[in-house]
C-alpha cells in the first residue's frame, strides 16, 4: 500500500457560508419545508434558465414524480440509456411504465441518437436520455426526434447541474431531473429538483410532493410526501454562488488530465463533444486492455497506490437476475454498452485537487500503464 495519503475520488467540503445558512434555518424555527426551500428553487432555476423548479427529497424520486404527473399506463414505454445508474430503471418501474433500451455512444457515454429509432415502438411514450458524467447527451438530435414522435422529454440530468448544448442547459428540453445527493457537483446530502416550463406541470408536482394537497386536507390527487427540508435546502443555496468557480476548476482538473495522460497505450482520456459545456461530475477514461493492464488491474495497482478510482458502471443497468425476465423490462442487447462498462474507470476530478495531486494521479497512471 501507498504511504501517501489517499486521493479521494470525491471530496465534500462545506464552508462557513454553509454553517451560517443552516444556522439561519435552525433559529428561525421553520426547518420543514418553507422559505429556503423556494430560494432554492428559485435560484436554481435562475441558473438553468427555466421558469419553474419543484424541490424534492431525493434525485430518484425527482425522476418518479416527473413520471407520474405524465399518467404513464400498464403498457406505455420509456427508451432510456442501459448505461446509468439503477434508479433510472427503478424509477420507470415504479411509475407502472416499461423500460426499453437503446445504446450508447463511447465517445460521451449517452444515448447514441442513431440507436434510439430501433429503440421505439407504438406504445413509446417517453425518452429519457440520461446526461451522464456532466455532459448532455446529443440533444440537438435527440429532442427533434422526440417531437417528431410525439413522445414527452424527461431528462436524467442528476450529474450535470447546469451542463448545456449551446445556449441551453440540461434540463430544457422537456422535464429535467437533477440529484442533490452527497457527491454531486451541487448537494443537500440528500434531496433532488424538478425542471419545466410548463407551469401546469410544475403545479401538479408541487402537489404531488405534498400528499396530493393543495391546501390542508383538500386532496386532489393520490400524491406522496416528497418534500425537501429547508435544512437540506440551506445547504444547496449557499453552495449556488461559488458554483460557477467549482465547476471552472473540475474544467482545468480534467483538462489537466487529458494533456497528462494523453498517448498512454491502452487508455483512452474522455471527450468534450463541439457545442457542450461538460461539468465534470466525473472524469472517465477506457481501458481496453492492449496496454500493460486492463481496467481492473488499473484499478487495483491505483488503489493500492493510493489513488482514488471507481467504475460507474460495472454492468448495464438490466444486466442482473432482478431484472432480465422482469414483466417491465424490456432488453435488446447493447453491445457498445457492455464493453463501456467492462473498460471504464473514473478517476478523482473534483475541485480541491492540487496541482501536486494532479501530477500523482498522472504520473501513477502512466507508471502502472506502462508510459514514459
Amino acid at each position: 500500500m501507498s504511504a501517501e495519503p489517499m486521493i479521494p475520488i470525491s471530496t465534500v467540503r462545506l464552508g462557513p457560508e454553509v454553517e451560517e445558512l443552516v444556522l439561519a434555518v435552525l433559529r428561525s424555527g421553520i426547518i420543514a419545508q418553507g422559505p429556503m426551500v423556494k430560494r432554492l428553487e428559485d435560484e436554481f432555476a435562475a441558473l438553468l434558465g427555466a421558469d419553474h423548479v419543484v424541490a424534492v427529497n431525493n434525485g430518484t424520486t425527482a425522476l418518479i414524480a416527473a413520471l407520474a404527473v405524465l399518467d404513464l399506463q400498464p403498457g406505455d414505454e420509456v427508451v432510456t440509456s442501459p448505461f446509468t445508474f439503477v434508479a433510472t430503471l427503478n424509477a420507470i418501474l415504479a411509475a407502472g411504465a416499461t423500460a426499453r433500451f437503446a445504446d450508447i455512444s463511447d465517445v460521451d457515454f449517452n444515448l447514441d441518437a442513431e440507436a434510439v429509432p430501433q429503440a421505439l415502438s407504438s406504445r413509446t411514450r417517453v425518452l429519457m436520455p440520461v446526461h451522464l458524467y456532466g455532459q448532455c447527451a446529443d440533444m440537438d438530435t435527440l429532442a427533434p426526434m422526440a417531437a417528431a414522435h410525439d413522445l414527452v422529454m424527461v431528462e436524467d440530468a442528476a450529474q450535470s447541474h447546469a451542463a448545456r448544448v449551446g445556449d441551453r442547459a440540461a434540463g430544457a428540453w422537456g422535464i429535467g431531473c437533477f440529484s442533490l445527493y452527497a457527491t454531486k457537483n451541487l448537494t443537500t446530502g440528500e434531496g433532488g429538483l424538478i425542471s419545466t416550463d410548463e407551469a401546469t406541470l410544475a403545479d401538479r408536482l408541487r402537489v404531488l410532493r405534498n400528499q396530493g394537497m393543495r391546501q390542508r386536507y383538500q386532496y386532489e390527487m393520490a400524491g406522496n410526501n416528497f418534500r425537501l427540508t429547508d435544512l437540506q435546502a440551506a445547504v444547496c443555496v449557499a453552495q449556488l454562488g461559488d458554483y460557477a468557480e467549482m465547476v471552472a476548476a473540475r474544467q482545468r482538473n480534467a483538462a489537466a488530465l487529458s494533456v497528462g495522460l494523453a498517448g498512454v497505450v491502452g487508455l483512452r482520456t474522455p471527450a468534450v463533444l463541439p457545442g457542450r459545456h461538460h461539468v465534470w461530475h466525473q472524469y472517465t477514461i477506457l481501458v481496453d486492455g492492449s496496454g500493460r493492464l486492463d481496467r481492473d488491474g488499473l484499478l487495483e495497482a491505483l488503489t493500492a497506490s493510493g489513488v482514488g478510482c471507481g467504475v460507474y458502471y460495472p454492468r448495464p443497468v438490466y444486466d442482473y437476475d432482478c431484472y432480465r425476465g422482469h414483466p417491465q423490462v424490456r432488453i435488446t442487447e447493447t453491445p457498445v454498452a457492455t464493453r463501456v462498462a467492462q473498460q471504464c474507470l473514473s478517476l478523482p476530478v473534483h475541485p480541491y485537487l492540487t496541482e501536486s495531486d494532479l501530477d500523482r494521479i498522472v504520473s501513477t497512471v502512466r507508471g502502472h500503464m506502462g508510459a514514459s
